[in-house]
């Protein structure tokens, strides 16, 4: 059984979502301040956090940036507010996904139910993946840069690894969603898909502003454009 932390500090909201989990098939922790957000994280291990954005003590976005320090746990933000430059914020300091409030509980459990998949599947089935400078070790899920190590989010491991098996092919901005979503309904829309290669080029490119590994072609696609070595 799957077992995620909740940290919202509305009770009401809070007990219904709870509830709704539980009924869901899963194990709950809750907490309502960013403290005792903290202190559960390291007490249990979970499989997936739900974060609310506006906590007594701070912000998700503390918490979210200190859970990153630490683990790839997948992580949902729940916001009140879908202005979009408050969704880009999350999803670049390391959030997978987001959901506004209020939201309809079938559609909450998809997106836990989603991400937690797509955190616990690999697409390759090669063991080890290398392109020039960048590696990775899809048994333990270690992405390398120069033989250091890059902490990747769960979405972000994904979409390198989605790059990575199909070097010098360009792919249309959908094809990509629909591969990262695995066919689901489209969560996410361009913009957001923008944000996670932003991130994922800020950590393996030597110049971010000039990419060599993950490039785009204005009004067609992406495209990984390095050969790949399987081992």
């Amino acid at each position: 059984m799957n077992r995620l932390l909740l940290v919202e500090d509305d009770e009401s909201l809070a007990l219904g979502i709870e509830f709704s989990l539980k009924d869901g098939g899963y194990e709950v922790s809750r907490a309502s301040t960013v403290e005792v957000g903290k202190s559960l994280f390291h007490l249990e291990q979970f499989d997936l956090i739900l974060l609310d954005v506006n906590l007594p003590d701070g912000n998700g976005y503390e918490l979210c940036k200190y859970i990153r320090t630490k683990s790839q746990v997948p992580i949902i933000f729940l916001t009140a507010c879908d202005e979009e430059v408050n969704i880009v914020q999350g999803l670049e300091i390391g959030g997978d996904d987001y959901i506004t409030k209020p939201f309809r509980v079938r559609e909450l459990l998809s997106r836990i139910k989603a991400s937690i998949r797509r955190n616990s599947k690999n697409i390759s089935m090669e063991n080890i993946l290398k392109s020039e400078n960048v590696s990775v070790d899809n048994i333990k899920g270690i992405v390398k840069k120069y033989g250091e190590v890059i902490n990747l989010t769960a979405q972000e491991y994904k979409l390198l690894l989605i790059f990575m098996n199909k070097p010098n092919v360009l792919m249309k901005r959908d094809e990509i969603l629909s591969e990262l979503l695995e066919g689901q309904d489209p969560f996410f829309d361009e913009n957001t898909l923008s944000v996670y290669i932003k991130r994922i080029r800020e950590k393996i490119e030597d110049n971010p502003r000039e990419p060599q590994y993950i490039v785009n072609q204005r009004g067609l696609g992406y495209k990984w454009n390095k050969d790949i070595v399987k081992e």
